[in-house]
């Protein structure tokens, strides 16, 4: 455990770091600080290449089981270090098997993480669409004001509507902190569960 929790304190040390780089402004698609990296590589998770090894359907089974509660982002990793113990005992601790169980999980982490940052692209999208809509009212509720003979009428709804989006734009970027920082604690989750792996190997 001494161990792993070391080994955890690096690997959050060097994604943080990571995630500090300065967001590139030049892509409208990505509003976060953290940097974008959009493939992983399991390769600078794990040291070497995992074979395509077929296993029987039983061992295939403990494997999805496992892989599948690691890309369950509400067990801990404390939880895990168990259900990997608990699977070494029953399935042994060779390395083409564990490696199995990492790019098994790798996978489905890795799908996740995609599928969250795509989400996080349309959602810069609609947002940028949103402030322009905040600039184009605030243009015309100008002009009518500047006028002669302003619109009231039109102005009063103008000043609701922009009201209405600007409250909307607000909650989005608050809710858009906690999103950003999802696939960079997927990229943490991804290292520890390696690490962990490797443990079991030479435990």
């Amino acid at each position: 455990m001494g161990q792993l929790a070391r080994s955890g304190a690096i690997l959050a040390a060097l994604c943080l770091a990571s995630a500090a780089a300065a967001a590139d402004f030049s892509d409208p698609t990505w509003p976060c600080i953290q940097r974008k990296v959009e493939t992983l590589s399991p390769g600078l998770m794990w040291p070497s290449p995992v074979e395509d090894t077929a296993f029987d359907a039983e061992t295939e089974a403990a494997v999805a089981d496992l892989a599948g509660r690691m890309a369950l982002r509400r067990v801990s990793l404390e939880e895990l270090e168990t259900q990997v113990a608990a699977f070494t005992a029953a399935q042994g601790r060779d390395p083409s098997l564990l490696g199995h169980v990492f790019m098994t999980a790798f996978d489905a982490l890795a799908a996740q993480r995609h599928r969250i940052m795509k989400g996080i692209e349309e959602y810069s999208l609609k947002q940028i669409k949103l402030a322009e809509r905040i600039d184009t009212a605030r243009t015309e509720m100008d002009n009518l004001m500047a006028a002669d003979a302003p619109d009231y009428d039109r102005v009063d709804a103008l000043e609701e509507q922009i009201a209405w989006d600007e409250r909307i734009y607000t909650d989005r970027q608050k809710s858009l902190t906690y999103v950003c920082e999802t696939p960079v604690l997927l990229e943490k989750r991804l290292y520890a569960i390696a690490q962990m792996l490797q443990d079991a190997m030479r435990e």
